[in-house]
């Protein structure tokens, strides 16, 4: 994509299907002659003009409002023209066409086109424009993306905090910290014979201490955003008929799974994601764990242990009205033990004990609830955001990405290294000043002012076309 992001580029700008109104823009540098070639005439700067949109014979495509924002002030930094028309996809295509039609034909006085090779945009080409014009940084272009997936209205708020720059102010704080204390550094290597000892003076150990304050606060506040992001991902795991469908429809809110007293009902995984306090919850229903003669009952399991394996979170089901059984009883530990050999010590498995309403009597430990009645619900709500390790920061939180954390970790452990050898008494200053550099350029990742051209391909072919 880097190698012709010179080339004119349009797409449409609106979501595929039928619509009230639709946007087809264009993007690339000097479009006024195009502006002209395709309306007769020169349009005002950012004023929105109603006019008619015509086909190469005069006759009308539709009517509606055309919007030119000439370099550099427009979202992609290059002139930018937007032709906002009724939403069905046919004028939508017929504009698309007429675009291309103009840019082609030879202007009469020079007999050059009108536009060099204007092209169909690919996806997140137009944010690719203007991280590359220096109108974003690399993190506000990701969460262009991280806004228009927003599941939940906690998501949107706080992309739309980092789009407006709150994450990346941060990291630029953090840089130009690390900035000065590697001049300090670098000026002591560069003159070891002075006599004052400029890291002392300077407070060099409170300055990188209040750096890792500092990034320790931010990667707290980049990891709730990565949490309303991503979410977590919760199983319901547990015997046949312990009420796993009926707890995942009394989460929804909806009658996703089909509930009967036949065990073995459920065959398939079922998924639906709830939000609990803005935070993306997706719960996965499976198949009872049992042993089975049944192959479709066999591949539901397998299924069911996949989910497992993957899982942030296990809900170990258990059904009170049964429990007094040995033969439940032992059925339960053997899905304990394996649930133990399955997970890693880092994925918790929370106790629920179902069918409360029924039971004859309670337990005192895990969470006690209903699926039938809704008693119990908030609790085990609860549970999961503490499960989860969501803490809703004082300040606001800002989306940010699974990268960003890895990044924030790398700078943490230079930090950590630059540290140490600033506290020894040998005080290897070249050692210092390099890891200084690798948490600077690793801090440097986030905002994309060091970042390979493949890793920008990948993070915008994840964008859809027109943005």
């Amino acid at each position: 994509m880097l190698s012709r992001h010179h080339d004119p580029i349009l797409a449409i700008a609106t979501a595929p299907g039928r619509g009230a109104v639709g946007i087809v823009r264009v993007s690339g540098k000097g479009l006024g002659r195009f502006v002209h070639a395709f309306f007769g005439r020169s349009l005002p700067p950012r004023e929105a003009v109603y006019l008619p949109f015509a086909d190469a014979a005069g006759a009308p495509i539709d009517k509606g409002l055309a919007l030119y924002f000439p370099a550099p002030h427009s979202f992609t930094g290059e002139d930018v023209l937007e032709l906002q028309a009724h939403g069905g996809p046919v004028v939508l295509q017929l504009l698309l066409a007429r675009c291309l039609e103009v840019a082609a034909q030879p202007e009469p006085a020079t007999q050059s086109t009108v536009l060099p090779a204007l092209r169909l945009a690919e996806a997140g080409e137009f944010s690719e424009r203007a991280f590359l014009n220096d109108k974003i940084d690399l993190a506000q272009a990701e969460a262009i993306a991280d806004l228009i997936d927003a599941s939940t209205e906690a998501a949107a708020r706080s992309a739309a905090q980092s789009l407006s720059g709150a994450f990346s102010n941060e990291v630029h704080a953090l840089l130009q910290a690390l900035t000065h204390l590697r001049m300090l550094v670098e000026a002591t290597l560069d003159f070891p014979e002075e006599e004052i000892d400029f890291l002392q003076k300077a407070d060099a150990s409170g300055q990188l201490e209040r750096i890792q304050h500092s990034l320790h606060a931010v990667f707290a506040r980049a990891t709730q955003g990565a949490l309303l992001r991503e979410g977590i991902h919760v199983v319901i795991a547990g015997q046949p008929n312990a009420g796993k469908s009926s707890l995942l429809n009394a989460l929804a809110g909806a009658e996703l799974a089909i509930v009967t007293p036949i065990a073995g009902t459920t065959r398939d995984k079922v998924q639906e994601t709830i939000q609990i306090e803005g935070v993306p919850i997706h719960v996965i229903d499976t198949a009872g764990l049992r042993e089975s003669d049944d192959v479709v009952e066999q591949m539901g399991i397998a299924r069911a242990w996949e989910a497992i394996a993957a899982a942030d979170v296990v809900l170990f089901l258990h059904d009170l009205t049964r429990f007094a059984h040995a033969d439940y009883q032992t059925g339960d530990a053997e899905i304990a033990a394996a649930l133990a050999r399955a997970l890693p010590s880092s994925v918790p498995v929370i106790d629920v004990w179902n069918k409360a309403d029924a039971a004859p009597e309670s337990r005192d430990q895990g969470i006690v609830l209903s699926a039938k009645t809704g008693a119990g619900l908030d609790a085990l709500r609860q549970t999961l955001l503490q499960a989860a390790g969501w803490q809703a920061p004082a300040g606001g939180t800002f989306i940010a990405r699974e990268r960003h954390l890895q990044a924030l970790r790398r700078v943490e452990q230079h930090c950590d290294i630059a540290a140490a050898h600033l506290a020894s008494q040998a005080q290897a200053l070249d050692l210092l000043a390099e890891e200084l550099r690798l948490a600077q350029a690793a801090l440097s990742e986030i905002t994309g002012e060091f970042s390979s051209d493949d890793l920008l391909g990948v993070i915008f072919s994840q964008f859809c076309i027109g943005k």
